[in-house]
C-alpha cells in the first residue's frame, strides 16, 4: 500500500476500547424505558452506526422512544463510560508515528461531534489527531451516515480521496470508503461479525494497531511499535 497523506479514523472500536460502557449504558437505558434486553450480541452491534438507527431496530423500541433513549444512554455514558474506556493497546504509538511520518489524522465517527472530542480529551489522544468530524447531534433523531461524514473531511482539508485511506472495524466504515473512492483498512480488533468487513469489501485487514502501522509504514515500524508495547505493559506489571 502506497503511504497516505492522510488517514481517517473510526472512535469507538478502532481507536477507543469502550470496556462494555457503550452497551452498558444502552442496557441501561431500555430497563428506564421498560424495554426487554435484546441481549450482548445485539447491543454490541449497535457499536459502529448512530444510535437513531441501531435503537430503531431493536424490539420494543417505537420511535417516540428514541429522543428519551438516546439521552438516558448520554447520561450514563458520560458519568462513567468515558472514563472506563481506553486505547487499544498501541494505538498513542500509531498515531505518533503517522504524524512523525507527515500523515494528517482525522477522527470520522458516528459519535456527536462533542462526545467524541469530550472522549478524545478523556483518553488523552485529543492532541494526537488534526481533526474531529462526527454528528452534530442524535437527539432529535436524525443523524449523518458515514459516508457523509467521510465526504466532510474530505471537502473541508481539501483532501484527494485517492490519497487518502479509511481505518475503520465496522461495514460502515467500509462501505463510507467505498462510496468516497477510498481505499480501505479493517481494524480487526474491533467490533465487526466474522465475515462483516470481507462482504463490504474491504480493501486489507490489520490485526493489530502495530499492523496497521507496518501497512502504512513498513513492517521495521510494525516491531518497533510491537516492542513498545511490550514494555509498556511490562512496566504497567510491575507498577501494580
Amino acid at each position: 500500500m502506497i503511504a497516505p497523506s492522510a488517514v481517517l479514523l473510526d472512535l469507538d472500536g478502532t481507536l477507543v476500547d469502550p470496556a462494555g460502557a457503550i452497551t452498558s449504558g444502552i442496557r441501561h437505558a431500555l430497563s428506564l424505558a421498560n424495554i426487554p434486553d435484546p441481549g450482548e450480541d445485539k447491543l454490541r452491534s449497535l457499536i459502529g452506526p448512530p444510535l437513531t438507527l441501531g435503537l430503531a431496530e431493536i424490539d420494543g423500541v417505537q420511535p417516540h422512544h428514541i429522543e428519551k433513549l438516546i439521552a438516558d444512554y448520554r447520561a450514563v455514558y458520560s458519568a462513567t463510560g468515558m472514563a472506563d474506556s481506553c486505547p487499544y493497546p498501541g494505538i498513542p504509538e500509531v498515531l505518533a508515528a503517522l504524524r512523525a511520518a507527515g500523515m494528517k489524522l482525522y477522527v470520522a465517527t458516528a459519535k456527536p461531534t462533542h462526545l467524541a472530542r469530550e472522549l478524545l480529551e478523556v483518553q488523552g489522544l485529543s492532541d494526537a489527531v488534526d481533526g474531529v468530524f462526527g454528528n452534530a447531534d442524535e437527539g432529535n433523531g436524525t443523524s449523518s451516515s458515514k459516508a457523509h461524514i467521510v465526504a466532510a473531511v474530505l471537502e473541508t482539508h481539501g483532501l484527494a480521496a485517492d490519497e487518502c485511506v479509511m481505518v475503520g472495524d465496522r461495514l460502515y466504515d467500509i462501505e463510507a470508503a467505498h462510496q468516497n473512492n477510498m481505499a480501505s483498512i479493517g481494524a480487526d480488533w474491533g467490533f465487526a461479525l466474522d465475515g462483516e468487513l470481507d462482504a463490504a469489501g474491504v480493501g486489507a485487514h490489520a490485526q493489530d494497531p502495530a499492523e496497521l502501522a507496518g501497512l502504512l509504514l513498513g513492517s521495521h515500524t510494525a516491531e518497533a511499535i510491537r516492542q513498545q508495547i511490550l514494555e509498556t505493559l511490562t512496566e504497567g506489571a510491575r507498577a501494580k
